[in-house]
């Protein structure tokens, strides 16, 4: 078994419970509140810019050039593809960079980022794959479950995000850092497979926090 495999049956039913979080369901069907969604998108432009810091991480302990190559191209579509998603919402949700220049994480999104942060300044660069993953992971997961209903496609804010996350270029994002964690952690033992494991669980438990956070607009 892959190391990929061994955490996505850890963490395979946390990432269902976020498909099937009321803000995920709602927004799958059109019908969620455009001001959470709002809401949302200032706190993933926020949690975004520590998200690429992660993968500068991964750069600078890695010991190979493959590796350093691996995480900089992560981190360049980190940076170009998710900037290219929120700056198409700016206009329709009046959404400015003043605006996001001058936002405050919510205490979720300050733990979450924290969290992975940490891992990446005191663990290696399998730890630091791991801390990224779930994110990557579950948003192609969400994507695609989102992308079962026709009542989000047809919301033209909706539908950009919904094709944000199915499209080729994410998929192959997603697929370059699970392949890249499965590299990293090739010659790991049962003991350091637990461990990333459990980075994995708490990142995608930090994701349905995430959702939650966003559904109340809690700060």
């Amino acid at each position: 078994m892959r190391p990929s495999q061994y955490v996505y049956e850890k963490a395979k039913t946390l990432w269902q419970d976020c498909c099937h979080h009321p803000f995920v369901e709602e927004m799958a069907h059109g019908t969620l509140e455009k001001d959470k969604f709002r809401f949302y998108m200032i706190q993933d432009a926020l949690y975004l810019n520590s998200y690429a810091k992660v993968f500068a991480w991964g750069m600078i302990k890695s010991q190979t050039e493959a590796d350093i190559r691996a995480f900089a191209t992560l981190l360049q579509s980190a940076l170009e593809e998710e900037s290219e998603n929120h700056h198409a919402y700016l206009a329709q949700l009046q959404l400015t960079p003043e605006i996001l220049a001058s936002a405050s994480p919510s205490l979720t999104t300050e733990s979450y980022t924290s969290y992975m942060l940490k891992v990446a300044s005191e663990e290696g660069p399998a730890e630091i794959a791991a801390a990224v993953l779930a994110c990557s992971w579950s948003y192609a997961i969400i994507g695609s479950y989102a992308a079962s209903f026709p009542g989000g496609l047809a919301d033209p804010i909706f539908a950009h995000w919904i094709q944000t996350y199915i499209s080729e270029a994410y998929q192959a994002t997603n697929d370059a850092t699970i392949a890249l964690f499965d590299r990293l952690a090739s010659h790991y033992c049962q003991t350091q497979l637990e461990h990333l494991s459990q980075i994995v669980e708490n990142c995608s438990r930090y994701e349905w926090l995430f959702w939650e956070m966003a559904w109340k607009k809690e700060m």
